[in-house]
C-alpha cells in the first residue's frame, strides 16, 4: 500500500542516483513545499531519469509479534504530518501488516507491527479473528491507520470472504469498519491524503477489479461519500501458494491523474487514466510495462523519488530461479533500470514503501520467507 504526501515537483533528465555512487542526489533534488490539494496529492519528487534508485540493504528487522503472526504483507510509513497524539507511533516509524497467523494459515493474521527508527519492533494493533490483514496499508494525517482485511476461514481461497477496510486510531484501537459491494477482497491500496478528504484506490482479489472510495476525514474518523469501480478485467483466481493471483500493487501519480496497477496474473503494469475523477470503468487501462525477462508475477508497487516505479515479484508467474524475490526498478515509459533481490530464494518479495525527507530517501520491503523487513537509507549529498 502506498500513502502519498504533498511535495512540489518537476521533471528533469538529470540523474537522481547514479549506480555505484550517490553524488547525483544533491544536484537534482527539488525543493520541498506544501501543495494545495485538488483531486489528490502524492509524493512527487519526480525526475524519470535513466539512473537507478535501488540501493544496497542496510537493516533487517523481524516482523513476527508475540502471537507468532507471519507472512508480512503491507508496508507504510508514519509521515511527519501524522497526528500521533499520546499514542505509540512516532514520525518515521514503519508499519507492517501480517497476513498469516502462527499456524501459517493465509488470511488469518491479525497484527500490525511498528518498526521504529531504532530499537525493537512492537505490536501497534492486534485485532480479533476473523481477520487477514493484507498489503493494503496506509496512514492519514488525522492520526488514522487504514488497513485491508481479506480474511479466510482455513487459509484457503475457497473460504475467503469479501472483507473490509479497517480504520485504526493513533492509539492502536479499531474505530471503524467499512464494507461495500465494491470491496471484494482488498488486496492492496493507494491512499491519497488530502487532509479533510481522502481517496482510497483498492485492488480486489475476488473480482479482479480496482475501486475508488472517496472519504471525508475529520478528527472523529472517516465518512464514505461514494465508491466507483474504475478498472476491471485483470486475471484473478485462487492459488494454493499465494492464496490469490490478482491485481495487487497500486501507485497514484497526481500530476497525470494516473493510477498504476500491477497485475500478477497478467504479469504486467497498467495505467488507468483520469483515476481520481473518472465515472466509468476503464477496463484494464493501458500496458506501460511488460517484461518477461525481469517480471515474474508483478506484485507490490511503489514510486521512487526519481519518478521510477519499483515492483516486487511473487515468482509464481514466469518464474526464474536465477532472479528470485527481485525488486525491479523501471521508468513510467516501460524501460528497465535495475533490480535487487530481497531474498536468495523465490517467493520472498511482496509489500514495499518509500519515504522521502529533505535529506534522505528510505525504502522498506518485506521478506515473506524470513518474516523480516529490510530497510535501505540513502542520504542526499
Amino acid at each position: 500500500m502506498r500513502i502519498y504526501e504533498s511535495f512540489s515537483h518537476r521533471e528533469t533528465d538529470a540523474p537522481l542516483l547514479r549506480q555505484g555512487s550517490r553524488s547525483g542526489w544533491s544536484k537534482t533534488l527539488t525543493a520541498v513545499t506544501l501543495l494545495a490539494c485538488g483531486t489528490g496529492v502524492v509524493l512527487a519528487q519526480h525526475h524519470d531519469s535513466d539512473d537507478a534508485f535501488l540501493p544496497s540493504p542496510v537493516r533487517s528487522v523481524s516482523t513476527v509479534p508475540g502471537n507468532g503472526d507471519v507472512n508480512p504483507y503491507g508496508v507504510a510509513f508514519v509521515g511527519d504530518n501524522f497526528q500521533t497524539g499520546s499514542g505509540p507511533l512516532k514520525h518515521g516509524d514503519i508499519l507492517v501488516s501480517n497476513f498469516n497467523n502462527s499456524m501459517n494459515l493465509q488470511g488469518t493474521g491479525t497484527t500490525i507491527v511498528r518498526v521504529p527508527k531504532s530499537g525493537s519492533p512492537t505490536v501497534f494493533f492486534q485485532g480479533k479473528v476473523p481477520l487477514g490483514l493484507s498489503t493494503a496499508l496506509g496512514t492519514l494525517q488525522y492520526g488514522f491507520v487504514v488497513v485491508g482485511n481479506a480474511p479466510t476461514v482455513d487459509g484457503t481461497a475457497a473460504t475467503a470472504g469479501p472483507g473490509s477496510l479497517l480504520v485504526i486510531n493513533n492509539q492502536g484501537k479499531l474505530i471503524q469498519t467499512f464494507t461495500s459491494v465494491e470491496i471484494q477482497g482488498p488486496w492492496d491500496m493507494a491512499l491519497v491524503d488530502c487532509g479533510d478528504t481522502a481517496i482510497a484506490f483498492v485492488s480486489n482479489d475476488l473480482t479482479g477489479t480496482v475501486v475508488r472510495l472517496d472519504f471525508k476525514v475529520s478528527s472523529s474518523g472517516l465518512t464514505l461519500q461514494r465508491t466507483k469501480t474504475i478498472a476491471s478485467g485483470y486475471v484473478h483466481r485462487g492459488d494454493p501458494v499465494t492464496l490469490f493471483v490478482s491485481p495487487t500493487g497500486l501507485v497514484y501519480d497526481d500530476r497525470r491523474d494516473v493510477l498504476y496497477v500491477a497485475s500478477t496474473g497478467d504479469n504486467a503494469v497498467f495505467a488507468v487514466r483520469d483515476a481520481a475523477d473518472r465515472h466509468t470503468d476503464g477496463g484494464l487501462g493501458t500496458i506501460v510495462y511488460q517484461d518477461n525477462v525481469h517480471l515474474h508475477g508483478a506484485l507490490g508497487l511503489a514510486m521512487a523519488p526519481n519518478g521510477h516505479l519499483l515492483l516486487t515479484n511473487n515468482d509464481g508467474i514466469n518464474p526464474d530461479p536465477n532472479q528470485p524475490s527481485e525488486i525491479v526498478e523501471f521508468t513510467k515509459d516501460g524501460r528497465f533500470v535495475k533490480q535487487i533481490p530481497v531474498d536468495p530464494a523465490q517467493g520472498g518479495s511482496f509489500g514495499l514503501a518509500v519515504r522521502t525527507t529533505e535529506d534522505k530517501a528510505i525504502l522498506a520491503a518485506v521478506d515473506d520467507n524470513t518474516a523480516t523487513l529490510t530497510i535501505w537509507t540513502l542520504n542526499f549529498e
